[in-house]
Parts: C-alpha cells; sequence; structure tokens
C-alpha cells in the first residue's frame, strides 16, 4: 500500500480527463508490481457502452496485454466504489487488491447495495482499501453533477 497515493493521484487524474470528455469523472489504473499495466477512464458516452467503465477497461488492457483473463497479482485503483458489473469483473478477473477513493451508497456494490465481495456465490474477493484521496473524487463528482444540473 506504499504507493497508493501515487496510483490514485493516477486514477484522479484520469478521472478529471473524463469530466473534461464529458464521462462520469471515474478513473482506474490497474498495476503488478510497480509497473501501471493499463489504466482508462469511463467511456460510455463516447462509445455508446454501457458497459465502458473505466475498471473494466483498465481489466481488459491489463489481460489482453498480460495474454491471461486472470491477474491474481495485480492491484486495481479507481476513483469510485465499483458497481455490480465491475466488483464482478474485479472478482472474476481475479484482482489481488482494490482500493477506491470516493464510496457511492447510490450504486456502490464493495460497501453498500449488495456488498459483492461477502456474498456466498463470491469466487474471488480482493482486498479493499476504500476512502483513499475520497475528498478529492467526491468533489470532482460533485461539480461534474452540479454542472450537468
Amino acid at each position: 500500500m506504499r504507493d497508493a497515493g501515487r496510483y490514485m493521484e493516477r486514477a484522479l487524474a484520469l478521472a478529471a480527463d473524463a469530466a473534461a470528455a464529458g464521462e462520469v469523472p471515474v478513473g482506474a489504473v490497474l498495476v503488478r508490481g510497480d509497473e501501471i499495466l493499463a489504466e482508462a477512464h469511463n467511456l460510455v458516452e463516447r462509445d455508446r457502452d454501457p458497459t465502458a467503465h473505466a475498471e473494466l477497461l483498465a481489466i481488459r488492457a491489463g489481460a489482453r496485454r498480460l495474454g491471461d483473463p486472470r491477474l491474481p497479482d495485480c492491484d486495481l485503483y479507481v476513483t469510485l466504489e465499483p458497481c455490480a458489473m465491475c466488483a464482478q469483473a474485479i472478482s472474476l478477473a481475479r484482482i489481488r487488491r482494490l482500493y477506491f477513493a470516493a464510496y457511492d451508497p447510490k450504486g456502490g456494490a464493495v460497501e453498500h447495495g449488495p456488498r459483492l465481495f461477502t456474498q456466498p456465490t463470491c469466487h474471488h474477493a480482493p482486498e479493499i482499501y476504500g476512502g483513499i484521496g475520497e475528498a478529492a473524487a467526491a468533489t470532482l463528482l460533485r461539480g461534474f453533477f452540479q454542472a450537468r444540473r
């Protein structure tokens, strides 16, 4: 967890890029050891794809890069608590650790809603570290949605 702040800062920069592009500001960084394997921000609007969440895009790119659908020695840093779709992908990819910034009481599925990783049907649960960079992520999200109203 020693570099968590550095990787979360990168995820927050990606989230800011998403906001500038008119996307919900979520960024994700996939790390193995000290190497960033993949990074992404939401592309739902651009791609007209409801599954183009930052987490899924980073996991897909990392799996392609490593040539393996399982990423057991990888950590994922994301600026918002993952939704059910992304949490399930994290489980299926066997991500080792999940670090997220802002909690999402409405759409989150890790600490809220279905709490996917605690379900008996969940095949793999990563170590979870929430609230890292929470204030910055929450400010970015609030500003984005206030500008839309």
